[in-house]
């Protein structure tokens, strides 16, 4: 996201990674992204990515609720860019869409090999032993594959029937006008992602019907321009303008504003080496006083430090013992070395039992990929 000092507007860029956010509610009313806690009272038990307001924006969320309370039909689809193992970015997404699963929607989850070929110049060959790792992954984190369709944009012919077809109803203005000027290929992805998107709505998948999409604030442009997409096509495909959900952009273990790949640093992933992870947490920034002694009289500040705000995101589900750490650190009982070490026990025990998983997952989900193999490709 870019700031625009002459016309004071944020420019959203779902292809870049320099993001920063210090003003949600702004944001929101710029875009026109309701906020979710009016929503909450609605939600019967919230998961603490929803009570604690890490989602913190929607679009027609209320569709996905209403349905799920009907046990009517709805779907949850996103999806990932195969560059590299799960991190913690893909984590919170992928709770997001276990969480709709389970309240009784069909996950349709993408492997994005067409845009990880035109924006970071993946081979397919390379992007498809990568989806085997990324496809383990959210089966270990508990995504049922009984209950979902996942599927590689290079494989699925529907979605690229889709894309062709909403091609002859946008115009280089219009599509100009939400992502900028760019070359022809990032376009072509975008019009394939609106066709990820609305996927669930077809009739063979059991559409249309409300569908939810998980993003972070910087997909925004393809929510936007797949709504759009779905008023032009409502009369011929009978297409319900898709839903979505914005979380908030974690900052990197280093304090910078955002994890990224450029930046080993800032983030780990689900499948490093444990000794990696420990080192990392161990040297994140923190919002600890320059001495012990400061921090015993004046106490930390926890909303400074990459540490609380991980175990806010993902580690600590108990709001209440939560509210204890940060109570600790504000009243200088607790030292920023002490309380790393506990945060790196909760750490490694996840990711030591996430590792074990995914080691069992690794053969269905090559098994997957082999299903689609066989689907014809022209790529």
């Amino acid at each position: 996201m870019t700031y625009n000092e002459k016309s004071q507007r944020f420019t959203l860029d779902p292809w870049s990674s320099d993001l920063k956010v210090e003003d949600y509610e702004r944001l929101c009313q710029e875009f026109g992204i309701k906020p979710l806690k009016p929503l909450l009272p609605m939600i019967e038990n919230p998961p603490h990515f929803l009570r604690r307001g890490i989602i913190f924006g929607h679009r027609d969320l209320e569709l996905i609720l209403e349905a799920a309370k009907k046990n009517e039909p709805f779907a949850v689809m996103s999806g990932i860019k195969p560059t590299g193992d799960f991190h913690l970015g893909t984590l919170l997404t992928m709770r997001e869409i276990i969480y709709f699963q389970k309240a009784g929607g069909l996950a349709v989850y993408c492997i994005a090999d067409i845009e990880a070929y035109e924006d970071n110049n993946i081979p397919f060959d390379e992007s498809r032993q990568i989806a085997i790792g990324n496809i383990a992954d959210a089966l270990a984190l508990g995504l049922d594959p009984k209950r979902a369709y996942i599927y590689r944009q290079s494989k699925e012919r529907r979605v690229k029937d889709l894309a062709y077809l909403f091609g002859r109803g946008i115009t280089l203005s219009t599509i100009t006008a939400i992502y900028g000027e760019r070359h022809l290929g990032l376009y072509m992805s975008a019009l394939i992602q609106v066709a990820d998107i609305l996927l669930p709505q077809l009739k063979d998948l059991g559409g249309p019907k409300p569908t939810v999409v998980p993003v972070g604030i910087d997909q925004d442009p393809h929510i936007r321009f797949a709504r759009d997409v779905a008023h032009r096509f409502h009369e011929k495909l009978g297409f319900i303008p898709p839903s979505s959900t914005y979380h908030r952009i974690m900052r990197g273990l280093d304090g910078s504003p955002k994890m990224s790949k450029r930046n080993p640093m800032s983030y780990f992933t689900l499948n490093e080496d444990l000794e990696s992870i420990k080192w990392k947490l161990m040297n994140a920034y923190t919002g600890g006083r320059a001495t012990a002694k400061e921090q015993r009289e004046l106490g930390g500040i926890p909303e400074q430090c990459c540490i609380y705000e991980l175990c806010v995101f993902y580690f600590v589900e108990d709001d209440k013992e939560l509210l204890d750490m940060y109570m600790k650190c504000r009243r200088g009982e607790v030292l920023c070395g002490d309380c790393k070490i506990k945060v790196v026990e909760k750490v490694i025990k996840f990711i030591e039992e996430h590792q074990r998983r995914r080691n069992r997952f690794i053969d269905t989900a090559r098994s997957l990929i082999e299903e689609e193999d066989q689907k014809p490709s022209y790529l």
